[in-house]
């Protein structure tokens, strides 16, 4: 037998060797698509358009940062069809991270140059080796180089690289959460960074913040309720394939409801959304990262441009300084202006409104077009220095350096002024396009002073303060204010340069000699101690005030508004510019009229000289002491903590309002998570202890429900136990014990004790974890944010009440009923 048996298996194992030799080798079974589940195409291409809108509205927040220049709408949504391109392949062949990784790359750097990398490519599409440079170090170095440029920054590699590879990035990831996870809110992650990194690369203007707010709200919630359904028939769909729905029209309801519950939804997100958007958005002290994260250059170590006022005026009176073009009657070329004052010189101050960033496109300036503008040319000759000479609101400017084409320039857009550290050199030439702002003197009498943070003047000397006040009086509105101090120094004031056969007046404007000015029998002095003067007394009083030092011919000068003007040195000035409110900063002169000079000194008597008596010397005196206003104010001189403390603002500033769908999103989940602990909070506490056994049964079922099992609505507990078994098997004992105990609860004589009702919910606790823990995390959390329960405990209620009108209208009845009988037997005795 035993040899029979061996011969059996030899035989079996050779047939079986024979018939798998025969058979031609089975393939490898690739994984099925994951647009291979059941859903029609559409449905994905739907998805596709949902993600590129709301990962491009991202990509809108780069708009002021590259002035609006469409070379950036070119590279970001070229970058979000690309990506999501990617992320389709990935999940339609079930590519790993490494292989996508890959495939992301090589579509990177094929695209790139025509999308990111125009103006380094050859005939605008080709790539060449400047364009495969740019975008491969522009992985690691764009970052930092588009926050240390000022707006606009220009459409080089260098800096076209943020937005192409974020949206390329994010969209992959976007894409593949979308398609590969089960989940669809997973997919807003990006979505969302994206608008973060929109604002946080951006400027401090503001593009359409109302309306992209709005947008990604109101299309995010919509596009993750359209998602949540179809998961949800889906899964019915699986479901109702063994138990087919018997009751269409209830699910026509519930389909009706859940679409009026998305509707309010999106609706009061776009409410809130376009509600809190404006209080967020107007502050006018916004910062972004270029303004916090990078420290401008340290202009301190520059000395103060109006220190060389009185050079001009005395050495350089004849010399041609620069040619100006085009510049119009009465204009005027500005050197710098400056609002910090340490009792010896005003200078420019890199902490406050004198931010200077490097220009990322030299041909243009600010952001606003064109329109009305008016073209100005400058040729240097003898100037010097390192403050280019403009005109009013620069809009473009292309410099010609006899030092090459690559020249740095450095721009501060609150002061309109730029900077070349390198020098500004004989020959340098450079064309501008200007737009020359009109006051309007209606307005501006309206207008109340702006918000602006200056830096704190030190060693202010206190003659200021008494003058300014003294001036001032009782004037009440902002302008006739300005107008009283620019008024008072040129009827008081008298003008010298102390020059050959002028009265002496000392050049300078510290503390001492603007003393001297207002503390003087009669004041005497230039543009230079005047508009010292007028600032100190008008930041004394509160208004926003700075000097500025530039050129401009006197308005009785033939040549004033010819096409071209030779500025020479003695046509050098210093003004006045004070903030309004919605007017920008407005120039006055307080400088007297040149005609108007001082009286020639009176003649001194001459005095016999006495005889010189040796006096005593005098005692000794205690030192004086300082007024506690003289010494410095550690929160306004201590720059690094308030630019600390300016960074984690802007920081927090960015999540907070990044954070505001999110916070739409997760209002729903917050509320009916505090519905759900209040209900068993009631369930535990509330009524008699058989009461509280019954509502511990009915948390089992709530957790059931929202779970997605399904059990006989109108039968006994134990019947309901039993449809629970084959949805929570590891729970079947606990379940069954439970469904007893309550019946034995609410049915038995009397009340169960307290420490029965204690024991009875902690059953139900074990029952609920086991209950938690038989599905998947996501499951869980799903059925713990679920209104399922919520619903059905309303409907419950209702159908109660229902049921409880029906039986006293029907016990009405009776009674009546029983009236009417009596009644007639009554009558009948």
């Amino acid at each position: 037998m035993s040899a029979r048996r061996s011969s059996n298996r030899s035989t079996q194992s050779h047939t079986s060797t024979q018939s798998t030799a025969g058979r031609a080798p089975q393939p490898v079974r690739r994984k099925a698509s994951a647009f291979a589940g059941g859903r029609v195409w559409w449905h994905f291409a739907l998805d596709a358009a949902v993600l590129a809108v709301l990962l491009g509205l991202g990509v809108l927040g780069f708009g002021p940062t590259f002035g609006h220049d469409p070379a950036y709408l070119v590279a970001g949504f070229g970058a979000i069809i690309l990506g999501l391109a990617v992320a389709a392949a990935g999940a339609h062949w079930r590519l790993g991270l490494i292989t996508t990784a890959g495939l992301g790359l090589l579509v990177y750097m094929f695209f790139g140059t025509p999308l990111a990398a125009r103006d380094e490519s050859i005939a605008g599409f080709i790539p060449s080796l400047d364009s495969l440079r740019g975008l491969l170090l522009g992985i690691m170095l764009s970052w930092k180089q588009l926050l240390t440029l000022a707006a606009p920054v220009g459409s080089s590699v260098d800096v076209m690289v943020v937005p192409y590879l974020a949206a390329f990035l994010l969209a992959i990831v976007a894409g593949t959460l979308a398609w590969r996870v089960r989940r669809a809110y997973w997919a807003m992650i990006p979505v969302v960074v994206m608008f973060i990194v929109g604002i946080a690369f951006g400027t401090a203007e503001l593009f359409l913040p109302v309306l992209r707010g709005s947008l990604l709200a109101i299309g995010a919630i919509a596009w993750l309720a359209y998602r949540q359904e179809a998961l949800r028939r889906e899964t019915a769909g699986a479901i109702s394939a063994n138990q087919p729905v018997q009751d269409r029209a209830g699910a026509r309801t519930a389909l009706l409801r859940r679409l009026a519950l998305a509707a309010g939804v999106i609706v009061v997100a776009g409410s809130l959304t376009m509600a809190a958007a404006p209080a967020l958005t107007t502050s006018a002290d916004r910062e972004v990262l270029r303004d916090a994260v990078i420290p401008p250059p340290d202009l301190h170590s520059l000395p103060s441009p109006l220190t060389k006022f009185r050079d001009y005026v005395k050495n350089e009176k004849d010399t041609v300084l620069f040619t100006v073009q085009g510049l119009p009657k009465n204009g005027r070329v500005r050197i710098a202006a400056m609002d910090n004052y340490d009792g010896v010189v005003f200078n420019v101050d890199p902490n406050s409104s004198a931010s200077f960033a490097p220009i990322g496109d030299p041909k243009a300036l600010n952001n606003g077009g064109t329109d009305g503008s008016t073209a100005v040319d400058l040729s240097i000759s003898n100037y010097q220095g390192v403050w280019i000479p403009t005109v009013a609101a620069a809009q473009s400017l292309a410099y010609e350096s006899t030092q090459g084409q690559n020249t740095t320039l450095y721009l501060n857009k609150e002061s309109g002024t730029a900077l070349n550290l390198s020098g500004i050199q004989t020959g340098d030439s450079y064309a501008l396009d200007v737009q020359f702002p009109a006051v309007d003197q209606n307005k501006l009498a309206a207008s109340n002073f702006a918000s602006v943070r200056l830096p704190k003047l030190e060693n202010v000397p206190p003659v200021v303060g008494t003058k300014a006040n003294d001036i001032v009086g009782e004037v009440d509105t902002p302008l006739k204010k300005v107008q009283a101090l620019e008024g008072a120094l040129q009827r008081e004031g008298k003008f010298s340069n102390g020059l050959e056969g002028q009265v002496q007046s000392n050049s300078g404007h510290s503390a001492a000699r603007i003393t001297k000015l207002l503390s003087g029998k009669e004041m005497v002095g230039d543009d230079e101690q005047y508009a010292t003067a007028m600032v100190l007394m008008a930041r004394h009083m509160g208004i926003p005030a700075r000097v500025v030092m530039g050129f401009y011919l006197d308005e009785k000068d033939p040549n004033n508004g010819a096409p071209s003007v030779e500025i020479k040195g003695a046509d050098v000035h210093a003004w006045v510019e004070v903030n309004f409110a919605g007017q920008g900063w407005v120039p006055f002169n307080p400088t007297p009229d040149k005609d108007n000079v001082p009286n020639p000194p009176e003649p001194q008597n001459a005095s016999k000289p006495k005889p010189q008596v040796l006096q005593p010397p005098p005692p000794p005196q205690e030192p004086a002491e300082l007024p506690p206003d003289s010494a410095p104010d550690a929160l306004d001189t201590d720059g690094k903590k308030d630019q600390d403390a300016g960074l984690l603002g802007t920081i927090l500033l960015i999540i907070g309002v990044a954070a505001i769908p999110i916070l739409i999103l997760a209002l729903p989940l917050v509320l009916v998570a505090v519905l759900k602990a209040r209900r068993r909070k009631r369930r535990l506490t509330e009524g008699e202890p058989a009461d509280r056994v019954s509502g511990g049964w009915q948390e089992v079922l709530s957790l059931a429900t929202d779970l997605g099992a399904q059990y006989p609505q109108g039968g006994t507990r134990r019947e309901a136990a039993v449809s629970l078994y084959g949805a929570f098997p590891a729970t079947q004992a606990n379940t069954a014990l439970l469904a007893e105990r309550a019946d034995a609860a609410v049915f038995g004589p009397g009340q169960p004790a307290e420490e029965e009702v204690e024991l009875y919910w902690k059953h139900v606790d074990r029952s609920v974890t086991g209950m938690g823990e038989s599905v998947g995390f996501w499951k869980r959390q799903r059925a713990r944010f679920s209104p399922r329960s919520l619903l059905a405990d309303a409907k419950a209620r209702a159908g109660k009440q229902k049921r409880g009108r029906s039986l006293r209208n029907s016990g009405q009845d009776r009674e009546g009923a029983v009236k009417r009988l009596l009644n007639r037997l009554s009558k009948k005795s």
